[in-house]
């Protein structure tokens, strides 16, 4: 008898313990949310694509497009579809003063990442200090500048929307240290001549925000207010030549569309 009453309770425990409870997938009679055809916690809902992240937050996961990995430029052409004559050693690629190069993709909105070099000892100052651009469909330029202990103006440092608006912070390394930008774009669209949605852009320098969903006044000028004009609705990413005989480097780029 006193083992039965010992044992019971353990029996029972192990019983409850045994039935897991079934917890719901979903529902079906919930409100409809205002901005999109689904209810809410909709069991209907189709669930996003599993992907496989990189090993780091620097490595590019499954679904990303590689466009350098630090071997070769067949991903790229140079200015009127030459070949690029950049150099590519010991794992990134170094401005030749030959010109732009472009992507041969072509993009719309899109999460890229990339990594930069400026030279070590800095040979020049201001704007001519390790210079170069990264440009979104070829016309967005998110600014690439040696600012370690470099003045120039605001609007045209490294983390800038060249141009429109400076970085909240900066936090560059010293040259000759890599630099690292993640930013995601958000292309303008147009209905004919008409803007209906304005560009934006989130940019992450060394891991620091320095733009944060900021919005484009137009494609990137130089001296001049920018303002939007129609274009197509995707175009190639351009890596500047600034022409200042500066070997900026580049690597590890991959990007991945948001459309």
């Amino acid at each position: 008898m006193k083992c039965i009453l010992v044992c019971l309770p353990i029996f029972i425990t192990t019983i409850l313990f045994a039935e897991e409870k079934v917890w719901p997938k979903g529902y079906t009679d919930t409100p409809k949310l205002p901005h999109a055809d689904w209810k809410v916690h909709d069991i209907d809902r189709p669930a996003p694509k599993q992907i496989t992240p990189g090993k780091t937050n620097s490595d590019a996961p499954s679904d990303a497009i590689i466009l350098f990995d630090g071997k070769d430029l067949s991903e790229w052409i140079g200015a009127k579809g030459k070949v690029p004559a950049w150099k590519v050693e010991n794992g990134y690629m170094e401005v030749t003063n030959t010109g732009n190069i472009y992507s041969k993709r072509e993009f719309g909105s899109c999460q890229l990442h990339i990594e930069w070099c400026a030279p070590d000892p800095p040979q020049s100052n201001s704007q001519h200090q390790g210079n170069s651009g990264v440009f979104l469909m070829d016309k967005y330029e998110i600014q690439v500048l040696d600012c370690f202990d470099n003045e120039t103006y605001a609007d045209g440092m490294a983390g800038a929307m060249y141009g429109q608006y400076p970085p909240m912070v900066n936090p560059v390394r010293k040259p000759g240290e890599w630099q690292t930008y993640d930013i995601i774009f958000t292309a303008p669209e147009f209905e004919g001549n008409k803007l209906v949605r304005k560009g934006y852009a989130t940019v992450l320098l060394n891991g620091v925000l320095v733009q944060n969903h900021s919005e484009w006044l137009g494609p990137s000028t130089h001296k001049r207010v920018a303002k939007y004009k129609p274009h197509a609705a995707k175009g190639p990413i351009r890596l500047q030549d600034h022409n200042d005989k500066q070997p900026v480097r580049f690597r590890n780029i991959w990007v991945r569309p948001l459309d």
